[in-house]
């Protein structure tokens, strides 16, 4: 983590919408996630900015209908069910969490189309709280250096929570995604730019560069 972290400024990784924008509400962070799954960085940060220079509120959302939703959010993956997803979400805010979303971790699980990855960016991002968000670069990586052998991301977020310092939980995920864009990739990684190849097992990588 040490040698990544000193590398991660020359990286210059996609940003994936206002995540990792600082000051962004729980609210802005949770809708962003949502556009992101399945979508280019590229297209969901155009996205959600659309959206959200119109409805930064659930309130605000609950008062666009799904086409205009969905009109905003185009073409982000799966436009039409997330355009619908969207307002079942802000609906349920609004309802059982008077309008602000929820820290609790079972909370946001009970939300539509939320799972561990987005709800812990939510805590992380929106809140400050702890929290190991993982996604699929973090994963893959995790397997690939062999600091865990896990199947699914679940399994490795769990792994990690019992293995990976403290310290490094908040980071971990965006110093691994800069790391999987530009370097780690999943098909025939750079391990010739990497500077932890003489750390990392290779564990599945049949080709690299």
């Amino acid at each position: 983590m040490a040698v990544l972290e000193s590398h991660y400024p020359q990286w210059q990784a996609p940003v994936v919408t206002l995540i990792a924008e600082r000051g962004a509400s729980p609210f802005e962070i949770l809708v962003s996630t949502l556009l992101s799954l399945r979508t280019k960085d590229q297209v969901t940060i155009v996205a959600s900015r659309r959206l959200l220079a119109v409805a930064r509120t659930p309130e605000a959302m609950l008062a666009l209908d799904v086409d205009t939703i969905g009109e905003l959010i185009y073409p982000v993956g799966f436009w039409k069910t997330k355009a619908q997803r969207l307002r079942q979400v802000s609906a349920i805010i609004m309802a059982r969490h008077g309008g602000q979303v929820p820290s609790r971790l079972e909370d946001l699980l009970a939300l539509p189309g939320v799972g561990r990855k987005t709800a812990n960016l939510v805590r992380i991002e929106g809140f400050g709280l702890d929290g190991i968000c993982v996604d699929t670069h973090v994963h893959r990586i995790s397997n690939r250096i062999g600091y865990v052998r896990t199947k699914t991301a679940n399994e490795t977020e769990m792994r990690l929570r019992g293995k990976l310092p403290r310290r490094y939980w908040v980071r971990y995920n965006e110093i691994l995604v800069a790391f999987g864009q530009l370097i780690c990739q999943p098909v025939s990684p750079w391990c010739s730019r990497c500077p932890v190849d003489d750390l990392c097992r290779r564990a599945g990588v049949k080709h690299s560069r």
